[in-house]
């Protein structure tokens, strides 16, 4: 099959994995810069270009889309499904796995447990943002990524100084209660198919309270209890993943979402677990890219 990975960094781990591995199973594997696509959008022919070559004829694509480029990301991946390649994430799921604030809403009414969230933009009911989460509080900016732009406020005096400052910048924040339980570490859960298929927890080094390994954290392999598992895939369900990572905080009243990530990476849980997780992605890749292709020669 032909593959094209959707990376803006042939460096990264995760990318030089998944081409290692589609390689080595046979595959024509290609490292495609999304953000140098270009899409020819016309009656019954969409096509996508790349560096002047047409690479319409994929049979999958597998999106590592970076928050920074998700707009266009998606368009590119958008392209791909109206030409029927199978891709790993739908573009629909990527844009909303990166606003922080439609993810959770979608998680809150599929019943998925999450932490006690405000969202605010602009208001002058600061005292009242802070009384209805109270403090300590973590305070995001609606479209961070790995770790960045996320605060922890102690008091009631810093939380209204960082929700004040933000509110300069002219930016979404989300407001959410402290789990003071999860002790800076969370569980990350790969899915696969739908299935879990790898489970670490992650715990930062010193006294911050992210556990993000972008940020500093370390991996180690867990069990899952049934309830984790559970959740995670019906979170995973709910914002139309069959690929993905769920981020989880263990708490006094069970599991709690605090992320989904359409693109996870593959290093720190492959190193934590010891378990070969791009495998198990070209293999689901390969099972699901042929389905697709059989489906699509019966409609014709």
């Amino acid at each position: 099959m032909k593959i094209a990975i959707l990376s803006r960094e042939p460096s990264n781990y995760s990318t030089k994995r998944l081409m290692e591995v589609a390689h080595n199973r046979g595959h024509n594997a290609i490292l495609v810069n999304h953000a140098r696509c270009y899409v020819e959008i016309e009656q019954d022919n969409p096509t996508v270009r790349y560096e002047g070559e047409d690479i319409s004829n994929l049979d999958a694509v597998i999106p590592r889309i970076g928050s920074n480029i998700t707009k266009y990301g998606s368009a590119i991946v958008r392209q791909f499904e109206m030409m029927d390649v199978f891709t790993t994430a739908k573009s629909i799921a990527i844009v909303r796995t990166r606003d922080k604030l439609r993810s959770l809403q979608v998680l809150s009414k599929a019943g998925v447990g999450i932490p006690r969230t405000i969202f605010s933009r602009e208001t002058r009911s600061v005292n009242d943002l802070v009384g209805q989460i109270g403090v300590p509080m973590i305070i995001k900016v609606a479209r961070g990524t790995h770790g960045n732009g996320v605060v922890l406020a102690e008091t009631q005096k810093a939380a209204k100084s960082v929700i004040q400052a933000f509110y300069v910048e002219g930016v979404n924040i989300l407001l959410q209660e402290y789990i003071a339980e999860s002790e800076g570490k969370d569980v990350r859960v790969f899915i696969i198919g739908g299935r879990v298929v790898a489970s670490m927890e992650r715990q930062s080094l010193d006294d911050d309270f992210r556990s993000n390994i972008h940020q500093g954290g370390v991996g180690a392999a867990i069990k899952l209890t049934q309830e984790e598992r559970r959740t995670a895939i019906k979170a995973a369900k709910a914002l139309g993943l069959s690929m993905c990572g769920v981020d989880m905080l263990r708490s006094k009243r069970g599991p709690l979402v605090i992320e989904v990530n359409s693109s996870p990476g593959l290093e720190g849980i492959e190193k934590a677990t010891g378990k070969d997780i791009a495998s198990k992605i070209i293999e689901y890749v390969e099972l699901h890219a042929k389905r697709q292709k059989k489906k699509d020669r019966i409609g014709a």
